[in-house]
């Protein structure tokens, strides 16, 4: 009688979000974003102020933030209120700003012992890599989101990303400026991005002249 061959069974993976709720994270409040950076600049790690405050300011995806060398952010010994950086994601210059409290935080940071000999802004205290993964970020997020009472579920890297876009457009509604800053490429992505309702987003739209 012949064999019959059984197709092989495959053992299915765990699923990496199993279990995990998976959505649009919230960006932090303003008070939030204080608490945060209180218990930071209190817990005397200079790397964290300066990673959270460049997150915040910089508007950047995490895996282009982990990615900022020095010489991105400080130029001949002083740190640059203003900076431009070639997103990964679509290639696209995006500018940003960092407000005096970051770059003292970056300057604090560059300055430290930890840093002597390194190239990038975030180094990896692992040989093989050369600076943070955005899976370390993320780990790091969640962290100081639970330091400050916040259900880790609903924050994650892109609440660092969506902050201060959300928060400009709250006190602005200017759509254009936000488009901008995050470097979408269409306006579109901004409202899904910044959850706005379609009616203001419209309205707001044909105010602005492109």
């Amino acid at each position: 009688m012949p064999r019959v061959q059984l197709p092989t069974v495959i053992p299915k993976r765990r699923a990496w979000n199993k279990g995990r709720l998976i959505g649009q994270k919230r960006p932090l409040l303003p008070k939030q974003v204080w608490a945060i950076r209180a218990r930071l600049e209190l817990a005397g790690n200079p790397r964290d102020p300066a990673l959270f405050n460049v997150a915040i300011d910089s508007k950047l995806r995490g895996c282009d933030l982990v990615r900022l060398m020095i010489t991105d952010l400080v130029r001949d010994g002083k740190v640059r209120e203003r900076v431009s950086i070639v997103q990964s994601k679509t290639n696209k210059t995006v500018q940003f700003e960092l407000n005096e409290n970051t770059r003292d935080t970056v300057n604090t940071w560059v300055k430290s012992a930890e840093m002597i000999a390194c190239r990038f802004m975030f180094p990896s205290r692992f040989h093989d890599r050369p600076h943070i993964s955005t899976r370390q970020y993320g780990r790091l997020v969640r962290k100081w989101v639970i330091a400050v009472g916040l259900e880790p579920s609903g924050y994650g890297t892109h609440s660092m990303r969506r902050t201060k876009a959300a928060e400009i457009y709250r006190k602005t509604g200017n759509l254009r400026a936000v488009q901008l800053l995050l470097g979408h490429t269409k306006v579109d992505s901004t409202v899904r991005y910044l959850g706005v309702e379609l009616e203001d987003a419209l309205s707001i739209a044909e105010q602005i002249d492109i």
